[in-house]
């Protein structure tokens, strides 16, 4: 027999109408802040940011591929990493699906990671996906918008990720092999990249936006962390199951990897 709370349908319906009531709340105070992103003042660029792509060598103009707009999410995939992040994967299989309705919205869309181009088609080949994904390999892209660190901001504890000073890593020098016994959540998520957890936590996920007007590309928005909370599709449905999220570790693999032992 259930533990839960249960009721009539008319007692469902009074508590309904009440989570009704202040889900319209969140859904307009969620516009207004999407006004408020939209009214960020926009900073020109003027590096010439360069990207491989299936297209050539490219800049980051060109990635608008003839649209005003542009949305990239920034994917964990390291030079040294074997396989995409799978955190950012399963956030990748909800996009997958959504890119031809951007680009016919005038909003062009593309991945950007800094492993080799070859090594990130064959991970989207394995994954069956149809998204640009381009690779800023050593270029300064991912370090300038904050997805990047280096080994030494790492021991120094430098690193400014998501608009705030992170302490030093703790976990800086362990292999995933000396972190399986801890069964830390990073280590799982690391170890299925094929890294070590300072490797894997160089690279950061986010999503950043930028506008082409006139000839020039300006940055207006990104987000990192939680702040992709509301871009990781599973995690809408989850909130709206009977049991929610109902994490225990991490929970989540690629998405051909459910079942195997």
């Amino acid at each position: 027999m259930t533990t839960h709370v249960t009721g009539t349908r008319d007692e469902w319906l009074a508590a309904r109408l009440d989570l009704l009531q202040e889900e319209k709340e969140l859904t307009q105070r969620s516009d207004e802040l999407a006004l408020r992103r939209q009214a960020l003042p926009w900073v020109r660029i003027d590096k010439d940011y360069r990207f491989d792509t299936e297209d050539g060598n490219v800049s980051l103009k060109d990635l608008f591929r003839g649209r005003s707009q542009l949305l990239v999410y920034h994917f964990m995939f390291g030079p040294d990493y074997k396989a995409g992040c799978p955190s950012c994967s399963s956030i990748a299989d909800g996009f997958n699906g959504i890119v031809v309705h951007l680009e016919n919205h005038d909003v062009a869309f593309s991945a950007i990671s800094r492993a080799p181009l070859a090594k990130l088609q064959a991970f989207k080949q394995r994954m069956a996906w149809t998204f640009p994904w381009a690779s800023s390999n050593d270029g300064d892209f991912n370090r300038d918008f904050s997805v990047w660190f280096t080994e030494e901001e790492q021991r120094k504890g430098t690193i400014e990720y998501n608009f705030r000073r992170e302490p030093p890593a703790p976990l800086a020098g362990k292999t995933v092999q000396e972190w399986r016994g801890d069964e830390g959540p990073v280590a799982q998520i690391a170890a299925m990249t094929g890294t070590d957890v300072p490797t894997y936590t160089r690279d950061r996920p986010g999503v950043s936006a930028f506008a082409l007007d006139d000839g020039i590309v300006y940055h207006t928005y990104s987000s990192y962390a939680r702040g992709l909370d509301g871009l990781w599709g599973v995690y809408q449905w989850l909130d709206r199951a009977p049991l929610g999220r109902n994490e225990q570790g991490v929970w989540w693999r690629h998405r051909d990897a459910y079942g195997r032992g």
